[in-house]
């Protein structure tokens, strides 16, 4: 079983399969995605909604704390035991809210849970160790190190070799692209995948 978090920023227009899934709604997402998708429990400060859903939260928190709805819909799902996480609506709108969310990833990777962040036109997710991308053949792919350095043990399946060091604040990991059924990767330090599912 999976988690489903869905949070405020620009809406996310694609179908979420909400099957064998436990959806929460953050805030102002509640205005895109009722009707659209099942919602198991709505929460947030509902500062941006401007008014409670149908029916009311378990649990309304003060506009004034130091998360995001965002973290809060990420700890209480990692603290259930789900280790299998998709944000939705997590671009657009603000872009600091945006680097709020790609952070998101970083602590799910941290808590030992896998989490991505679905739009539209790509997913991404943060990763350590040895990661596997099935099924991409064709589409551009980047990696930029999360964190810090990271040192790239070996990898296969990319039209560009991987650098054996992704140092922080340089480019070269951007607009790779996935030349095989399956590619590969081995990172010593944590990454940020971008993996884009629609070209412009």
């Amino acid at each position: 079983m999976k988690a489903v978090i869905l949070l405020n920023g620009e809406p996310f227009r694609g179908k979420i399969d909400d099957r064998n899934a436990y959806v929460y709604c953050c805030d102002g997402a509640y205005e895109w995605a009722k009707g659209k998708v099942r919602i198991d429990e709505t929460l947030g400060d509902f500062d941006s909604l401007g008014y409670l859903p149908d029916p009311p939260p378990k649990e309304i928190f003060p506009s004034e704390k130091n998360e995001t709805d965002g973290e809060l819909a990420l700890r209480r799902a990692i603290g259930r035991g789900f280790r299998t996480i998709e944000l939705y609506g997590g671009s657009g709108k603000r872009e600091d809210h945006f680097i709020g969310n790609l952070h998101l990833l970083y602590q799910a990777l941290e808590r030992g849970a896998h989490a991505e962040l679905i739009g539209e036109r790509s997913r991404i997710f943060a990763a350590e160790g040895d990661v596997v991308l099935e099924g991409e053949k064709g589409k551009t792919v980047s990696i930029a190190p999360f964190g810090g350095e990271a040192h790239i043990i070996y990898h296969s399946g990319f039209f560009y070799p991987l650098p054996e060091r992704f140092r922080y604040g340089e480019t070269i990991g951007i607009s790779n692209v996935v030349s095989s059924d399956c590619a590969r990767f081995g990172s010593k330090g944590k990454v940020l995948v971008f993996v884009n599912e629609r070209e412009e």
